[in-house]
């Protein structure tokens, strides 16, 4: 039970027809490897840590139900993650939480372009240890306090493409949004994260 936690997940195929077969094993090793940002992304949409665990429930539960019709024109994570954001969206807009994605588009506005690296290893590259290391996990709180005050689709496209490692294409593939509106929404979030923690550091490195 659980072999493949810490190994990888095998390729899709192997993934689905395991499913397909009742294997435990590989249930749980989806389980364990995505449950964790499957409830990070749902609690973008709800109001409540119980909700976004509900829909993560709810979405599991889909894809058991679901996996014989799986056609495979997608990946088996961006399918999963499919299923979680329509369902984590139906409950959001019970609690009326969801705003139309059209709120955050910006015709014919460019943005610069951004790098691709990691918002977060390039902030806290600059802390050598040990300081680095006594910072390190205080950071990461301020990593998750700075990602709770993003707007919702900024939170969700982060979350999926700096936190979860999707990307562009998936992640325009599980939010049905195109590849421009990403670009803005990944760009205002990364920017706005990456100026908090700036802040942060800014007053930590002042003088006594």
């Amino acid at each position: 039970m659980g072999s493949f936690a810490g190994g990888g997940l095998p390729p899709d195929d192997l993934v689905v027809t395991a499913l397909r077969a009742g294997d435990e094993a590989m249930f749980e090793a989806l389980l364990d490897t995505w449950s964790g940002g499957m409830l990070r992304v749902a609690r973008s949409y709800v109001s409540t840590d119980h909700s976004a665990e509900e829909v993560v429930q709810d979405t599991w539960l889909a894809v058991i139900g679901g996996i014989e019709g799986f056609e495979g024109r997608s990946s088996v994570k961006t399918w999963v993650y499919r299923i979680l954001v329509n369902t984590a969206k139906k409950r959001g807009v019970r609690e009326s939480r969801t705003l139309p994605w059209s709120t955050f588009e910006q015709d014919g506005v460019p943005l610069p372009e951004f790098d691709g690296r990691d918002v977060w290893k390039e902030t806290t590259a600059a802390w050598p240890s040990p300081e680095g290391e006594a910072l390190a996990s205080e950071v990461r709180g301020l990593i998750g306090e700075a990602l709770a005050r993003l707007p919702p689709r900024q939170r969700i496209v982060i979350t999926l493409r700096d936190v979860e490692g999707c990307t562009s294409e998936e992640v325009c593939e599980i939010l049905e949004i195109s590849a421009a509106n990403q670009r803005v929404l990944l760009h205002r979030a990364r920017t706005a994260v990456r100026g908090w923690l700036a802040d942060y550091f800014e007053s930590v490195k002042q003088p006594e």
